[in-house]
């Protein structure tokens, strides 16, 4: 008959196995985060260079391959995590695997959007986490898949809008204005039914309103000149490129004046 202390004792390993492989998730999940904001840093930096066409590459094109390139490190710290999440056990540690992973499908679709101008789907995102047999590393779920798509609209508001100093930026601006509020009204149907989706919608709301409000005002500004689109693209770069630099001098005067009156205020 086993006795009471062994019975404990294999509990005591079960518990250590459990914590154990709890924190090495939650390890791999930070690491998961912090490469997929770097593919993401990567993607806004290469496809606002204002850099000719190479090989037939545009920006887009070269941010795209470098940002999926990235990509790979989250991709084989997946694959060495498919041991700690096989069977059931992906679902005990749900929660530690999906920070990580709703990063990592936000910094892929904005890859996608850049190389195709189009959301990537459920299965495009669940073969980039199959080994070279086609074998999952685990389930991708609907909730994680919708709330990463959720936050790629903050990075197309960045990308739209950053844009506009470039030549060309206006259309870009306006052509993201629509696929963001296209976004926004189909995810818009699935908030009953994924946790957290109507947070993020207002979040998602937010920057629609910010590319919204910056595109209103070039339509309206580019209706007072009868110019070519050409002429308007420099016009519109200028103005915001000046305006940039405004508020950047703006902070800095701001910092200044505050240093020299915390100056006087020690005499």
């Amino acid at each position: 008959m086993t006795s009471t202390a062994a019975i404990f004792d294999a509990f005591r390993q079960d518990l250590d196995e459990h914590n154990d492989r709890r924190e090495r998730l939650i390890k791999a999940s930070r690491d998961v985060t912090n490469i997929s904001k770097k593919a993401i840093f990567l993607l806004h930096r290469i496809v606002l260079e204002n850099v000719p066409a190479l090989d037939g590459l545009t920006p887009a094109l070269r941010a795209a391959k470098a940002g999926n390139e990235n990509l790979r490190q989250v991709q084989q710290i997946y694959a060495n995590m498919k041991e700690e999440l096989v069977g059931d056990r992906f679902w005990r540690y749900q929660h530690q695997v999906s920070p990580g992973l709703q990063e990592y499908i936000e910094a892929l679709s904005f890859s996608h959007f850049l190389e195709h101008g189009t959301l990537i789907s459920l299965d495009e995102v669940q073969q980039t986490l199959c080994d070279s047999k086609g074998a999952p590393y685990f389930p991708l779920t609907i909730s994680d898949y919708m709330l990463g798509l959720s936050d790629l609209t903050g990075e197309l508001m960045r990308y739209s809008i950053s844009g506009l100093t470039k030549r060309g930026g206006r259309l870009q601006a306006m052509d993201t204005l629509g696929f963001v509020r296209n976004c926004k009204a189909d995810f818009e149907a699935f908030t009953p039914y994924v946790r957290f989706l109507s947070k993020k919608q207002s979040v998602t709301a937010q920057s629609l309103q910010k590319i919204e409000d910056a595109v209103y005002a070039i339509v309206v500004r580019s209706s007072e000149y009868d110019l070519s689109p050409e002429m308007l693209d420099d016009i519109v770069s200028q103005t915001f490129s000046s305006s940039s630099a405004d508020r950047r001098g703006g902070r800095r005067n701001a910092d200044s004046e505050d240093g020299f009156d915390d100056e006087n205020m020690s005499f």
